[in-house]
């Protein structure tokens, strides 16, 4: 292990560094990250090991894994440098003359729902502040705590106590089927609704909706036809086929002209909200943004499912649109 060094000698780079190789499980890709060398990530886990005098990774098959010192100074010097990071946000902001970036992780419903009006309001109020906008997927936490996004929105269920979330909308699932479709315009049983073919959307990844859980729960499942990873494929794929897809009722009159929407028999209401960090907690640019964000969701039209067929009208708030 390297020379001892004085632990107050680390610097909130070094730490940012370690966080960042913690969460990648890599010398290389943490280099990437930060657009440097891995000799130079290696000098500063070096210094880190001598001060904290732990090994902080170790070696697996495939890669490295932190130590169990690593994971609670990670967790520790975390938040320390969301703290400072917090300091460093301006206190006053003015929209008219304000400029800067704010990166929102978020996938197809939000961008379809809540940012398109967010978007036009910022135009019209702080014509000089940038919005980036990335792909959340399963990724939207990492990319907070990396600092890589700003603001997460999504049905996320958030139970850490370093991360702040506010409810932003509710809503629930729907079937939608081409106009020309037997079961167009009824009501459907659960029988038709099991046996018809589907169009599902995976998100990309192994989550289920919610409708799916319900499913699961009475153990029923649907005749799946195709599988595609986002909502947006279904307005090439409904109306040219005979397959309905479960969709949230919010985003239901956007799949395709030639779609109608029908109630379904696993509604299963779910909640969206958006998700920050410490970093832009007391930040008034941030702040203004998610006052801006919260006010127009809340502004949004919606007709609220009143009941299941099966007796169940709970909220998921981890489910993913």
């Amino acid at each position: 292990m390297a020379k001892d060094w004085d632990p107050f000698a680390i610097d909130f780079a070094a730490i940012r560094t370690l966080r960042l190789v913690s969460e990648l499980g890599s010398f290389s890709k943490a280099a990437e990250a930060l657009g440097t060398n891995q000799s130079t990530i290696s000098y500063t886990m070096d210094r880190l090991r001598a001060a904290f005098r732990d090994k902080l990774f170790v070696r697996q098959r495939g890669g490295i894994a932190a130590t169990p010192r690593c994971i609670e100074i990670v967790e520790c010097a975390s938040r320390l440098l969301e703290g400072f990071e917090g300091l460093m946000q301006p206190t006053d902001f003015d929209p008219a003359s304000a400029s800067g970036r704010v990166t929102i992780a978020c996938n197809y419903y939000e961008r379809s729902i809540i940012l398109p009006r967010t978007i036009a309001e910022i135009r019209r109020r702080a014509p000089r502040l940038l919005l980036e906008i990335k792909t959340a997927r399963a990724k939207g936490i990492a990319y907070l705590k990396r600092g890589e996004a700003d603001l997460l929105l999504g049905p996320y269920d958030v139970h850490e106590d370093s991360l702040y979330h506010r409810h932003l909308l509710d809503d629930h699932y729907m079937c939608v089927m081409h106009r020309s479709h037997l079961l167009a315009g009824r009501r459907l049983r659960v029988d038709d609704y099991v046996k018809a073919g589907h169009a599902v959307v995976t998100y990309g990844g192994t989550w289920r909706s919610g409708y799916l859980r319900g499913l699961d729960e009475r153990g029923l499942s649907l005749n799946q036809v195709v599988t595609v990873p986002s909502i947006s494929d279904l307005t090439h794929i409904l109306p040219s086929t005979d397959l309905i897809s479960t969709v949230p009722s919010r985003i239901a009159s956007n799949i395709a002209k030639s779609v109608v929407a029908t109630s379904c028999p696993f509604p299963e209401p779910f909640q969206i909200g958006m998700t920050w960090t410490s970093r832009t907690h007391h930040s008034a640019a941030h702040r203004w943004l998610r006052q801006l964000m919260a006010r127009i969701a809340g502004a949004l039209p919606y007709k609220a499912v009143l009941a299941t067929p099966s007796g169940r009208n709970r909220g998921s708030a981890d489910a993913r649109t």
